[in-house]
């Protein structure tokens, strides 16, 4: 299956500059080399474009790795790599979350020297971010010898803990650091392309991160229900706080997905796993939000691809379902989510479900219903699933199990969503191993990239298997 890897490049729309984040080929990621396709001195707003849209850019791509793991996704080829747990090399989105962070540091260089603390915040919030996805895919990395001064080809690893926990600590400096008084420069809308500039918005979602992460822990002794919601109190209201890029170099992300596919090169294929839990085969209710992600088959129905199997009929006469040009996910200009208010009602539900259940069910009803919104399906159509008696199954009757199968569907092609079947140990009803898996369990982790077992052998830790469980999975 054709992975789409295009060169990323930003826009500082307000300067008119152009600058590639581009890496070349040599040095430990380019952090401490001059990078010949980036300016010397580029523009504090110029690094804060580059770092909103990239940020998102690496949603996408984790997203295009995880989907398949929790299969969202299927590839139309037999025994693809990504279906049947094969050690293919991330060596591409390793680097693109180093370098994004490497630009990252160098805006919140410039912000320190110009008192920009608007840029200081969103470096720290958007740091978290980035290392935070990078670590719940691969765990242990380089953290603290990554940018260390002169160049360093073999930086030591940091443990994922670790690193982890300097990210809590960065959400709490971004906070504080947005809420400084008289910054010497200001956030600009147009290169914000995330929030437009809006610093209520960024302190939400440095909250909503938060959120995220600490219910990371839900697995651990020392999980911490209280503090997960009293971020959440300070986290989203709304869809309109959501965390997501809408402008983009040509076409949406997952739009050149459905292109792609659409004009014959396989990609963006849904699992049979994902469709029939939402066509009723799985949980007999039909999910409205099906037709707003994918098209029906030449058959007039809608019918997912078996992980590892690989396609049905020739790939092009339209006998599986695929994500649809026109759809909620993959339509030109379709907003690329990072953080939403749907995730947060979910991860509401989940840390109350032990103190006050009746907050837990409204919680997931909420979510259900954010989720709708944000994807277009119709008052009724919407309204009629939220009381259907499977959906609708009252405080007493409700499980978390019902949290999990519905946050699968609200954060579809997420990354997160990996995250949730590992803490949630894949339990979802009728969920098996793709065919043809070369683990006998389910994945846990990816392998280190190839550009780090071959050039900082001596660091990269050992990986007995891609079974193996990272520290919040146990």
């Amino acid at each position: 299956m054709k992975r789409t890897h295009r060169k990323i490049y930003t826009v500082a729309l307000a300067a008119g500059l152009l600058f590639s984040l581009a890496a070349c080929e040599k040095g430990y990621l380019d952090a401490n080399q001059t990078n010949p396709n980036q300016t010397e001195n580029p523009p504090i707003n110029g690094l804060l474009a580059g770092a909103t849209y990239q940020s998102a850019i690496n949603v996408f791509s984790a997203g295009n790795i995880t989907s398949y793991y929790v299969q969202q996704l299927a590839s139309p080829n037999t025994g693809s790599g990504s279906d049947v747990y094969d050690n293919v090399d991330r060596s591409a989105t390793w680097r693109a979350i180093y370098l994004n962070v490497t630009d990252i540091r160098q805006m919140k260089k410039l912000a320190l020297e110009r008192k920009a603390y608007e840029h200081l915040a969103v470096a720290d919030i958007l740091e978290a971010f980035n290392m935070s996805m990078l670590t719940d895919l691969f765990g242990n990395a380089p953290y603290r010898e990554a940018w260390s001064e002169g160049i360093n080809l073999k930086p030591g690893y940091d443990s994922a803990r670790m690193i982890y926990d300097s990210c809590l600590s960065l959400i709490d400096q971004g906070i504080a650091a947005m809420n400084l008084q008289n910054p010497q420069v200001t956030l600009d809308a147009s290169n914000d392309l995330i929030h437009g500039a809006r610093k209520e918005a960024w302190v939400k979602t440095a909250y909503a991160l938060k959120a995220r992460l600490l219910n990371r822990k839900s697995k651990l002794p020392d999980y911490d229900p209280a503090a997960v919601l009293a971020a959440l109190g300070n986290a989203y209201a709304s869809n309109a706080d959501d965390a997501q890029v809408t402008r983009f170099e040509s076409l949406s992300s997952w739009n050149g997905v459905a292109k792609n596919n659409a004009s014959g090169t396989l990609d963006g294929w849904l699992s049979a796993t994902f469709v029939d839990a939402l066509d009723g085969t799985t949980f007999g209710v039909f999910d409205p939000r099906l037709p707003l992600i994918t098209d029906t088959t030449r058959f007039g129905d809608y019918r997912g691809t078996v992980n590892g199997v690989g396609r049905t009929g020739s790939g092009t006469d339209n006998s599986a379902c695929a994500l649809s040009p026109n759809g909620a996910y993959s339509r030109g200009g379709a907003p690329l989510l990072m953080l939403s208010f749907a995730e947060m009602k979910f991860i509401e539900a989940e840390a109350s479900f032990a103190s006050d259940k009746a907050r837990s069910y409204q919680a997931y009803l909420d979510g259900i219903a954010a989720n709708m919104d944000k994807v277009g399906v119709a008052t009724a159509d919407k309204e009629a699933y939220l009381g259907n008696p499977v959906v609708a199954v009252g405080v007493a009757a409700f499980t978390k199990d019902l949290i999990f199968k519905e946050k699968y569907v609200a954060t579809f092609l997420q990354p997160e969503t990996w995250t949730d079947a590992r803490r949630f140990d894949y339990k979802y009803k009728d969920f098996v191993l793709p065919r043809n898996a070369q683990l006998n369990t389910f994945i846990r982790r990816v392998g280190y990239p190839t550009s780090e077992t071959s050039r900082n052998p001596e660091n990269v830790p050992a990986v007995g298997s891609l079974a193996d469980h990272l520290w919040w999975d146990r």
